[in-house]
């Protein structure tokens, strides 16, 4: 077995449980995770609350005085002012950070549950993963916004969205293995053995499209 695939077994199975189409799954129909698994959900999840913290604060203080520079205004580029006063900022009537508090603190209780041993059922992983992949495509939606037609990048934004790609594509790589998401076999086999080439890409094409948007700005720091 290859070092990848090692790899994802400790991310994604619980120590100790045998091998076979539906992994770690009880009698009663519960699944658990690693630790490796765990840790990932703590991590990626605190990192979101972070992001969300710092960015509600700042909107916040930028609400109250409109001459607020918030710390992460780096340049014309980089600049939170920017996006915290687009109107994308807050799509559903309220600033967006605001999700990110009630969203983020499920998966740090999630993963902290499975760190201690606990397992859930189907629909618990299932909503999970929708979870995920709503907050995923929301937060490259709001990239698109920032790169196409506000023309300006927030940092802790930027932290947000790879802590939500990680927390999707890891959660669906544990759903694969597990068989709570049914997928052609050869489908499954590749995600487990290849399961580093999606995020790798995912955030190569991210900083490609970062690059290329701003490319005549980077160059006047040459």
């Amino acid at each position: 077995m290859t070092s990848t695939t090692t790899t994802v077994h400790h991310l994604t199975t619980r120590a100790g449980e045998e091998d076979g189409g539906r992994r770690g799954i009880t009698p009663e129909g519960a699944t658990g995770a690693s630790r490796a698994f765990a840790w990932l959900l703590i991590v990626t999840g605190a990192l979101g609350i972070l992001a969300s913290f710092v960015i509600t604060i700042d909107k916040f203080q930028l609400l109250q005085d409109p001459g607020f520079t918030p710390s992460c205004n780096l340049s014309p580029v980089v600049s939170c002012t920017n996006v915290m006063r687009s109107h994308q900022a807050g799509v559903f009537g309220f600033p967006n950070p605001l999700i990110g508090l009630l969203a983020y603190p499920v998966v740090v209780a999630a993963g902290a549950a499975l760190l201690a041993g606990a397992r859930f059922r189907r629909w618990f992983w299932l909503g999970l993963n929708a979870g995920a992949l709503l907050g995923v495509a929301f937060c490259m939606w709001l990239m698109t916004q920032a790169l196409y037609e506000i023309g300006a990048l927030c940092l802790w934004c930027c932290l947000a969205w790879a802590a939500t790609i990680a927390l999707f594509w890891y959660t669906t790589v544990h759903n694969l293995r597990h068989g709570i998401v049914r997928a052609p076999r050869a489908l499954v086999a590749g995600a487990l053995e290849f399961h580093w080439v999606v995020p790798v890409t995912w955030y190569l094409s991210i900083v490609m499209l970062i690059g290329t948007r701003f490319w005549s700005y980077w160059q006047t720091l040459l």
